[in-house]
Order: structure tokens, then sequence, then C-alpha cells
């Protein structure tokens, strides 16, 4: 049986880049740090980051471009998967993390909500009115 699954939890090191393919889907890209805490030989406490690139396609892309903010707290599931391409005759590599389901956690403190689009989103609230509601005009 063959595995290949991955779930990173940490805050994001940019704002998410939004491009579109020539197919007119959505990608988008994030750059992801998580850190480790461990006590070393000598007993000192020490803590190590780790920097992990994530790729977005779709609706998910949309909303990740749209919602989120550098230092944000973000789960990320997916796979791994590693790309190669030449360049100036010399082999290079990048591995990523492509995301089938991407959770948005609170805000970093100091940024309000941040919406990267001309459509405002706003939340809906119901009008009621004014007067008081007498029970007997419920029709249920």
């Amino acid at each position: 049986m063959n595995v290949n699954s991955v779930t990173i939890v940490g805050r994001l090191t940019r704002d998410p880049e939004l491009k579109a393919l020539p197919s007119g889907q959505q990608v988008a890209s994030l750059s992801i740090a998580t850190s480790r805490v461990y006590n070393d030989k000598d007993g000192k406490r020490q803590e190590a980051s780790e920097y992990h690139n994530i790729v977005v396609f779709g609706k998910t892309a949309e909303n990740c471009g749209r919602f989120l903010v550098k230092g944000q707290m973000v789960m990320v599931q997916g796979r791994l998967q590693t790309r190669s391409w030449d360049k100036d005759g010399t082999k290079q590599y990048r591995t990523e993390v492509v995301a089938d389901q991407v959770q948005f956690g609170p805000k970093a403190e100091g940024h309000t909500a941040v919406v990267r689009d001309t459509e405002q989103v706003s939340p809906k609230f119901p009008e009621y009115p004014e007067e008081e509601i007498n029970p007997e005009d419920i029709p249920f």
C-alpha cells in the first residue's frame, strides 16, 4: 500500500499569490512556516522552523487569495509533489504540497478582515420589525 498524505498547520509567511492557468483555472501559491521546540544535548531549549511551499487550485485557490493574509494560521491537507526543470543546464527541483483542503485559522494579531476583490463581503442580518410581534399573528 502507498500513501502520499500531508497535514501541515502553521502560519503564512506571505500573502498568497493568485494566478490563472491558460485554461482559466485559478492557482494560489502559499508559503507556511512551522516550528518545533526541543532540548539540545546540553539541555538548552531550541526552536527550529521549516518552510513549506503550498499550491492550491480552483475555488479554494480563489478563496485563499481573497481571505488569507500573512501571519494567519492555516491548516493544509494534501499530497507531496516534486517538480523538476532545467535552468541554464542545471536540473532544478521543487517539492510542494498540492492542497486538497485548506482550513483558515484566526487572523493574525493586528490584522482586520481583508477581502481582495471588488466584491465586498458583509454579513447579511435579517431586518426585524420595530414594533412588537404579537404571537397570535404568527401563522403557524
